[in-house]
C-alpha cells in the first residue's frame, strides 16, 4: 500500500469511519481542524494555506462544474493537510490533481484522495465480473462521486482488467503506466510525438473528441506497442480523456 493510502486509512481509523461514501467532505475537513471555504480562484481548483499550530485554510474554486471533481479536489487538499504540513501555501490545478506519476507530494495527495473516495475493497467489488469499457469508468466515477481521471488511475492500480495509460501533452508523450503484471513492450516514444494511428493523435491534429457512445475506438497493437517477429497485430482499444484547456490527453489502452 502506498503512502497516501496508508495516511487515508489511518485518518479514517482515527475518525471511527469505514468510508466517506455518504459523508459530506466539508464535515470531515472541519473535524480534522481545517477551515474549508469556496471562492472563485483564477488558475487553480484548490488552495491550502497553513497557519500556526497546524491549522490551515482550504479554498475550493466555486466555479468547479462537476461534483466528482469538487470532491476529489477537497480530498486532495485534505491529503496535503494530513501529510504535508511543512508547506505554507500551495495551489492545485488539473495538472497536479491528475499527477499519478511520481512519488512526490502531489502523487501522495492523489493517492490519499483515491483511497478516501474509492476504498479498495468496495472499488474491486464494483469492478468484479464487469467488462472493462469507458462506460464502466463513467459508472464508477458516478458511484464514487469522483473525477473520471482519478477513477481511471484507480482502476489501473486495483481494477480487474489490465490496462495501460499514456499521458501526452501538446502531442508529446510524457509518460505511461500499466497494471502490474501486464507486460507489453511499449514503443520508444516517451518525449516523442504520439503515434500517428492513435486516437490521441486525432485530437492533436483535428481537435476531435469522440462522443460517449463512440469513446472506445479500435486500434491495433502496433499503435502503441512493439511487436515481435511472430506476434500478431491484435486489435486493441483506446479511450481518450481529453483536457483541452491544458492540451493534454490521457489514453487508456486495453485488449478485450
Amino acid at each position: 500500500m502506498n503512502i497516501g493510502s496508508i495516511a487515508a486509512n489511518k485518518m479514517l481509523q482515527e475518525c471511527g469511519l469505514d468510508s466517506v461514501l455518504d459523508l459530506p467532505l466539508e464535515m470531515l475537513v472541519a473535524g480534522r481542524g481545517a477551515i474549508l471555504r469556496y471562492s472563485e480562484l483564477k488558475g487553480s481548483d484548490g488552495r491550502i494555506v497553513f497557519g500556526n499550530a497546524g491549522k490551515a485554510v482550504i479554498t475550493i474554486n466555486s466555479n468547479i462544474e462537476y461534483e466528482g471533481k469538487r470532491r476529489f479536489t477537497i480530498a486532495h487538499e485534505l491529503g496535503h493537510f494530513e501529510m504535508h504540513k511543512n508547506i505554507e501555501t500551495h495551489n492545485d490545478s488539473d495538472l497536479t490533481l491528475n499527477n499519478f506519476r511520481n512519488g512526490d507530494t502531489e502523487t501522495e495527495a492523489n493517492q490519499f484522495a483515491s483511497e478516501l473516495l474509492m476504498p479498495e475493497h468496495v472499488f474491486v467489488s464494483e469492478c468484479t465480473k464487469k467488462r472493462f469499457s469507458p462506460k464502466l469508468l463513467r459508472d464508477l466515477a458516478e458511484k464514487f462521486n469522483s473525477s473520471i481521471t482519478s477513477v481511471a488511475f484507480r482502476y489501473l492500480e486495483i481494477g480487474t482488467h489490465p490496462i495501460y495509460i499514456f499521458c501526452s501533452h501538446a502531442n508529446i508523450v510524457k509518460y505511461w503506466k500499466r497494471t502490474d503484471g501486464y507486460y507489453l513492450r511499449v514503443k520508444d516514444i516517451t518525449k516523442l510525438t504520439v503515434p500517428e494511428e492513435s486516437v490521441a493523435a486525432e485530437f492533436y491534429k483535428d481537435g476531435r473528441i469522440y462522443s460517449k457512445e463512440e469513446s472506445a475506438q479500435q486500434i491495433f497493437r502496433s499503435t502503441w506497442f512493439e511487436s515481435g517477429k511472430y506476434d500478431k497485430d491484435d486489435v486493441f482499444w483506446e479511450y481518450c480523456i481529453v483536457m483541452s484547456k491544458y492540451n493534454t490527453v490521457f489514453s487508456i489502452v486495453w485488449q478485450d
